[in-house]
């Protein structure tokens, strides 16, 4: 199933996929307000798409990021920790094509997925973190309507530096 936005469509990613993942995951700049982990291989990552990965299902789903008009691969979006009884799920999203960045792309993602969410998923509730001093990332949270609902403090490390994330959810029926 695809689900598709004003800029972008959604679809399942695949083992096709694993090399733009590791580039992107390699990518300092990609990164930068990402907990990113350790580096890890090509073939792992193609390992953990074709057989690690366990298909999509209500508790984890994950998209990739395509354009509707040129179909290209841009980034990645992931609604996980869906839990029936509780109704919520935890977004992550990120564009991995730098190039794309700054043209609504990342806004439109963000929104489609929440719509899906939402609508196919009926979740009531979506939250995410977001590191402090990203403030595009803030921006284009709080565009689709998510809210700050609290402060972790020095759960972040970037650049050898402590910093702080936000808490921000989004309920049913706020969706701008």
């Amino acid at each position: 199933m695809n689900v598709s936005g004003e800029l972008v469509m959604l679809r399942a990613m695949g083992p096709e996929d694993a090399e733009a993942l590791w580039r992107w995951n390699h990518d300092p700049d990609v990164m930068r307000w990402m907990d990113e982990g350790y580096p890890q291989s090509l073939a792992s990552v193609q390992r953990w798409m074709t057989e690690d990965r366990p298909r999509n299902d209500f508790g984890d789903v994950l998209f990739g990021v395509e354009t509707l008009d040129e179909g290209n691969l841009i980034g990645m979006v992931r609604l996980h920790g869906a839990e029936p009884e509780l109704g919520g799920a935890e977004l992550d999203v990120y564009l991995g094509e730098k190039n794309y960045w700054g043209k609504g792309y990342g806004t439109d993602a963000v929104r489609t997925a929440c719509r899906f969410g939402f609508d196919k998923m009926r979740l009531h509730r979506i939250q995410l973190t977001v590191a402090a001093e990203n403030e595009s990332a803030r921006h284009i949270y709080r565009k689709v309507g998510f809210v700050e609902e609290g402060r972790l403090r020095h759960t972040f490390r970037s650049g050898g530096q402590w910093g702080d994330k936000f808490v921000m959810g989004l309920l049913e029926g706020e969706l701008s």
